[in-house]
């Protein structure tokens, strides 16, 4: 019989430092989409709100802190990263378990910007992108969604398959920051 072993999507890739900057795989714990039914969506958010002590993020916004974060994750969308989600919630949202369909990771450092703009097509610089704004973006060709997290510090989200091609482009972009400096 095959034993099967678990394994993180980013096993063996991560951690990398190149010049400043460095890349881990970052564990969320439990992630679920939550879906507001039509009509419910003020509802819902207060539900979250009661149920989770941080309010429901708005468009291109995160709420919560490590641990506990919920990302707008699209239109009518929430990913809540950290806890289960409180039950009472299914009454007002659909909730599907994302827990597994997710690769994380966390970019921080000096130049993590510079590391970013080779790969993103929006405009990440401190000015524009705070702590708290996310985005659902490309990451190369990737579907993916940014964060910022800290003042030099990204939380990126790419579907699991992907995070091999992910820590693959980061690590390009990361040489190359890294030569011109």
């Amino acid at each position: 019989m095959v034993d099967l072993l678990a394994k993180s999507p980013c096993a063996g890739l991560l951690p990398i430092t190149i010049g400043a900057v460095s890349v881990t795989e970052t564990d969320l714990g439990h992630l679920t989409s939550i879906a507001p039914y039509r009509g419910m969506t003020a509802t819902a958010s207060d539900a979250f709100t009661a149920a989770h002590d941080m309010s429901y993020p708005a468009a291109n916004r995160a709420t919560g802190k490590e641990g506990a974060r919920a990302l707008w994750f699209g239109r009518d969308m929430v990913l809540l990263a950290g806890p289960p989600p409180d039950p009472t919630l299914a009454g007002t949202a659909a909730l599907t378990d994302q827990s597994d369909a997710w690769a994380s990771v966390t970019v921080t450092g000096e130049g993590a910007e510079e590391v970013l703009a080779r790969l993103v097509p929006i405009d990440l610089r401190a000015a524009h992108f705070k702590r708290g704004h996310t985005a659902r973006t490309l990451i190369m060709h990737m579907n993916g969604s940014v964060t910022r997290i800290g003042a030099d510090s990204f939380l990126i989200l790419v579907f699991r398959a992907m995070a091999g091609t992910l820590v693959h482009d980061l690590k390009q972009a990361m040489e190359a920051v890294a030569a011109r400096g």
